[in-house]
């Protein structure tokens, strides 16, 4: 009954804030002239209105007072030059000639009250010593109570019709009323960007209420509400939310082409981490509809608290995530491995201030390495004693891979087996390979490498060792470098055409705290040669992901049925050796762990003998960058790696291209390669680099 009766006059309320907004905007055009004066100008404009309107005050109040209009004789004219100047310094002095109008807030009122209060009191002291005359005190109570509305109500409207006569493109609606919303109101209420013109919110005792200003609507009319009042954002300040909450907000929001954005929150802004005006994009998390699947407690820190942690790829996505997560865990000794001198200053300058502003007693150690380098890795383990390895260096992009066979090979399988050879050499604990869906059923030698490294672990495990290997394996990450997200939003950005390989590729996600957390659970709840996958729902498709980021920009799509839309979609094809949809385990054998959305996988193995072998045949045809060969070797190890392409390695096209071009050139390579292949073999066939 009270919702059915409540409607229509929120409906009615919504009318009246639509035609206000109109007026406003009429008035405050020809207002914008004075927004383009000096501040010293403002101040004169402002000094000569009290000037003019308190003399016309003090009449009004002598009028009121006899009942009737009085003539205007030298003795009213001069009571009203005395009310002025008695009024206008006061008001000087506390600062409301100094004040911006569109800054205005409660504390500007209280000076209003507090001026009027001072030179009422002064006028009342001059009329006891009769230098008003015969004007009583009742007239000057009169006088007082109109100067107090005149002050407030000519600053606020002043104010109100400035704002609200602003540009119709920064017109937004905020979606939340509480504390979050009435905030960022206030703070936009005072800027240039956006103008606020109606809140929304799920609250219905809230409805019909106005807070800094702006009416509280249903959010059942929003639709109505971006259409008659000209509002192209809407902004949204409801951080605590659930994450499936946001994403039903966010698809009533998509169709109706307005762009959505979220504000910071106060502990945001007073962590440094954003400004109070900063304006986001909509977290893409949100559209998975999936709540975080947060860590067990009890186990988190049982790698990590009080021991000493190393992170190889630190710089990474994957690799900063997890150092920051782990300084948090309060390790004794946190040390941060990087090939990238850039990587590795941004990534210690960051946890390092990190530590000293929570004072978290963490040692940081920044290294300089390579992974690859097995004695590097040797020194590293013994010199700093280290319990736990996450092992994050990796090359993960697909296509990048494909074309560098060999140098894809050196990172992504025997960086793996040379630290984990130094980890058991130096009786390391806990290994935790950062491993990815791609390595389930692999097409392509981005997921052959990492599923040869999984078996490289898997075999040392088997062989006995006082290490524990583990593996995690997860989908795309939200936001890492080189994903969709990042690439769309740069696309939408210029104007499109946004690039899809296919209508039907589909991905599992997760985002980048997720992955660190499940990566660090993983070294906790470890047994040895565990390959621990997460439950992450349903996969997404690609071209979904493409068409509501591009709704919630505030654009159209462009195609067949709109082609007179703003942002098309171009499907490219499939990339060499990319796959339409993604799996995370290899057979069905999986089991529960401590953790519900956390499963281990029980999947096949090599014997440590077969796995040693695969790697030294590996390391004579790497040496003679024998792609061919190093590709069907790979093929021997990871009996699911059935590449559906031709090899793309660009040196290797190249010198093909050679041989066809000058058969006596080819010929010399192949010496050199032969005269190479024929060196012996450091650490059993492996590949020995430097840094």
């Amino acid at each position: 009954m009270t919702d059915s009766r409540r409607a229509p006059a929120i409906g009615d309320m919504a009318s009246i804030d639509v035609a206000a907004h109109g007026v406003a905007a009429k008035f405050g055009e020809g207002l914008r002239s004075l927004l383009g004066l000096s501040r010293r100008q403002k101040r004169s404009v402002m000094l000569i209105g009290d000037a003019i309107c308190i003399p016309l005050v003090m009449y009004a109040a002598l009028a009121l007072k006899a009942g009737l209009w009085v003539p205007v004789t030298a003795a009213v004219v001069r009571v009203g030059i005395i009310a002025a100047l008695v009024s206008m310094p006061l008001f000087a002095r506390l600062g409301l000639y100094r004040a911006v109008v569109r800054f205005m807030g409660p504390r500007a009122g209280l000076a209003v009250a507090a001026g009027v209060c001072g030179s009422l009191l002064i006028l009342v002291a001059l009329s006891w010593v009769k230098v008003l005359g015969d004007v009583g005190a009742s007239t000057l109570v009169i006088f007082g109570a109109l100067l107090l509305a005149h002050v407030g109500a000519s600053r606020m409207s002043l104010r109100w019709l400035m704002l609200a006569g602003r540009d119709s493109n920064t017109r937004v609606i905020i979606y939340g009323a509480a504390q979050g919303g009435a905030e960022l109101a206030a703070t936009l209420l005072a800027s240039n960007q956006f103008a606020p013109v109606a809140f929304v919110d799920d609250n219905p005792a809230l409805w019909g209420t106005v807070i800094a200003g702006v009416r509280v609507h249903d959010p059942a009319q929003i639709a109505r509400l971006i259409s008659v009042m000209g509002a192209r954002r809407v902004l949204l300040a409801m951080r605590s939310l659930t994450r499936r909450r946001r994403r039903d907000i966010l698809n009533q929001l998509a169709p109706l082409g307005v762009h959505v954005q979220t504000m910071p929150t106060v502990a945001e802004v007073l962590s440094g981490s954003a400004r109070i005006d900063d304006v986001q994009e909509v977290d893409v998390a949100d559209l998975l509809g999936r709540e975080p699947v947060l860590p067990n407690q009890s186990v988190f820190e049982t790698c990590i608290r009080g021991k000493t942690v190393l992170v190889t790829g630190a710089g990474g996505s994957i690799g900063s995530e997890l150092c920051r997560q782990i300084a948090r865990l309060q390790p004794a000794r946190l040390l941060l491995l990087e090939m990238s001198e850039v990587a590795l200053y941004r990534i210690h300058g960051e946890i390092r201030r990190m530590v000293d502003i929570d004072r978290l007693g963490v040692d940081i150690v920044p290294l300089l390495g390579n992974a690859q380098n097995r004695y590097r890795m040797r020194e590293i383990l013994q010199v700093f004693a280290v319990h736990t390895i996450y092992h994050a260096a990796a090359y993960k992009h697909v296509p990048i891979v494909e074309q560098n066979l060999i140098e894809g090979l050196y990172n992504n399988v025997f960086a793996t087996w040379h630290t984990a050879e130094a980890a058991l050499e130096c009786k390391v604990e806990t290994f935790v390979l950062v491993s990815t869906d791609k390595a389930v059923n692999p097409p392509n030698v981005m997921g052959a490498t990492k599923r040869f490294a999984e078996i490289v672990l898997q075999g040392l495990q088997q062989r006995g060792s006082g290490t524990r290997f583990c593996m995690v394996r997860f989908g795309n990450v939200l936001e890492s470098s080189g994903s969709v997200v990042p690439l769309f939003r740069e696309q939408i950005r210029r104007g499109g055409p946004v690039t899809v390989t296919h209508p039907e590729v589909a991905r599992y996600f997760m985002t980048i705290p997720e992955a660190a957390q499940l990566v660090v659970q993983a070294g906790s709840m470890a047994q040895g040669g565990d390959v621990f996958v997460l439950d992450m729902g349903k996969p997404i498709k690609i071209v979904d992901l493409a068409r509501r980021m591009i709704q919630l920009s505030g654009l159209t799509i462009r195609d067949a049925d709109n082609p007179h839309g703003e942002i098309q979609i171009h499907y490219t094809g499939l990339r060499p050796a990319e796959k339409l949809f993604e799996e995370l385990l290899i057979g069905k054998n999986v089991t529960g762990t401590e953790h519900p959305m956390i499963l281990r996988a029980v999947e096949h193995a090599l014997p440590w003998e077969d796995v040693e072998r695969f790697l030294g045949e590996l390391a004579g045809a790497m040496r003679r960058f024998d792609c061919r060969a190093a590709r069907e070797i790979m093929q021997r190890a990871v009996a699911e790696y059935e590449p559906p392409t031709g090899l793309q390695d660009i040196i290797w096209l190249r010198r093909s291209e050679l041989s066809m071009a000058d058969p006596t050139e080819a010929k010399i390579m192949e010496l050199h390669a032969l005269r190479r292949s024929s060196k012996p073999a450091a650490q059993g066939g492996a590949v020995t680099r430097a840094d």
